[in-house]
């Protein structure tokens, strides 16, 4: 009699400490597609009216994207900064890095000159190459 609770209630402590695995394995897959699909649309910066081009610059890996909205203010990386800070601040991110790149991502309603000012002081930040984003233009 003995034997036979002792039978029973080893098969009753191996049946509880198995852990289904096909519910866990389903809610990663989900949790992933899920996360694969919304990644792509959290990159949200600075709300700029690009101007349009029919050729596209494609971006280095290693780049500094410098936005410049409307309002004439700058953005290093979505980090606010002052026109006379920006050399500075350049020259702190260009420091040790082999390929001193710069893309400006300017308003297309900026005076020319402006957009100048900027190209200028990423030049003597140490920039080699300034870059400038552009929205494609569709073809008709």
């Amino acid at each position: 009699m003995a034997l036979k609770f002792e039978r029973e209630r080893i098969k009753l402590e191996s049946a509880l400490a198995e852990i289904n695995m096909i519910p866990l394995i389903d809610i990663m897959l989900v949790l992933l597609i899920i996360f694969m699909i919304t990644a792509p649309m959290m990159h949200t910066g600075i709300e700029v009216n690009l101007p349009r081009a029919e050729t596209r610059t494609s971006p280095a890996e290693e780049r500094m994207i410098i936005t410049v909205t409307k309002e004439r203010k700058i953005y290093m990386e979505n980090i606010p900064v002052n026109l006379q800070g920006l050399e500075d601040r350049l020259r702190e991110y260009f420091y040790g890095k082999q390929r001193k790149v710069a893309f400006i991502k300017g308003d297309r309603t900026l005076p020319y000159g402006f957009i100048i000012s900027v190209i200028d002081r990423a030049k003597k930040a140490g920039a080699e190459n300034v870059g400038l984003i552009v929205e494609i233009e569709e073809k008709k």
